[in-house]
């Protein structure tokens, strides 16, 4: 297994940059070069139909949203999606691209929730969030334009494990149906006890420095994190969820926890496809400027998408 030489090049361009590691800023400072990185990787994203804001109520207010359409039919497919960024940084405008291309290619209507993050909102105000906006987005669909019945929830990294949960939570609850869960290499155990956490510690962006950075700020110390709220992992009911389309990445400390997840689903009979990108680092997703595996990945998550949205 080799690293992908687009993702050898970031890793020597961050290296030359001399830019400080996120876990070296305050939360404030790592969310300003967060959004300004994913402004140099994205490239020309395909244009929806229209972008609109959208307010979600919620426990802690109001959840702001941003609403990809391709077209002004009714009807449409819908995908709640939580962008990435360990609970602490990440923003609408970091996973713009991700969302444009995912509105686009899967011909749905996506939502992408502003959950609120930490250090000034603590576990478990993120999910507390993504609940909230996904149960509005079910039973307020067909004013969005959308189909209630053709429903999916993704994300990537911290925002796949809230993906994870909301699917939980929805069994859990007794709706809302949700017809796919897309989980982009997903953070599934929040006690870190994966071999390739080990592995992949120091080098390759989501430094081992950097988790511990996002979970401190996130969690309490008395908080569970074997909950499944917390680390979906440790959930004993997987059966009857969604079908789910998983990624992983040959060169992310997530990638153990992501293979258990789609192997805990598989083996409750849930219908579960894997990809392994071996290539790739954590977060390469939102890189479809300098990526080429980031646009293959986006393309893919469309495909699956489209499929479910037509069962």
């Amino acid at each position: 297994m080799s690293l992908d030489p687009q993702a050898e090049a970031l890793l020597k361009s961050m290296e030359e940059s001399d830019a400080p590691p996120f876990n070296s800023c305050t939360p404030e400072e790592a969310r300003i070069m967060y959004d300004q990185g994913s402004e140099l990787v994205r490239g020309e994203p395909p244009e929806p139909h229209s972008i609109e804001t959208l307010e979600i109520p919620g426990k802690g207010g109001l959840i702001k949203s941003w609403v990809y359409k391709p077209d002004e039919g009714k009807g449409l497919p819908v995908l709640v999606f939580f962008h990435g960024g360990g609970f602490v940084i990440g923003s609408l405008k970091s996973h713009d691209a991700v969302c444009r291309s995912l509105c686009v290619e899967t011909h749905c209507i996506v939502v992408a929730v502003d959950y609120r993050l930490a250090p000034e909102n603590k576990y478990p105000a993120a999910l507390d969030d993504a609940w909230a906006a996904t149960q509005w987005i079910a039973s307020h669909a067909n004013s969005l334009g959308g189909d209630p019945y053709r429903l999916a929830v993704g994300g990537d990294s911290a925002g796949g494990c809230l993906a994870a949960a909301v699917t939980l939570l929805a069994k859990e609850s007794g709706g809302p149906k949700i017809c796919k869960q897309l989980l982009i290499y997903p953070c599934t155990d929040m006690t870190r006890k994966f071999e390739s956490h080990k592995t992949f510690a120091e080098g390759y962006r989501l430094t081992s420095d950097l988790i511990e950075w996002f979970y401190g700020h996130y969690f309490l110390k008395q908080d569970d994190i074997e909950h499944w709220k917390a680390s979906p992992l440790y959930s004993t009911e997987f059966s009857d969820l969604p079908a789910a389309f998983i990624i992983s990445a040959g060169f992310d400390p997530l990638q153990d926890e992501a293979k258990a997840y789609a192997k805990k689903l598989s083996e409750a009979g849930v219908q579960i496809k894997h990809t392994h990108y071996t290539g790739m680092l954590h977060g390469f997703i939102t890189m479809p400027g300098i990526m080429d595996k980031a646009k293959e990945a986006l393309s893919e998550c469309a495909s699956e998408l489209r499929m479910s949205f037509e069962n």
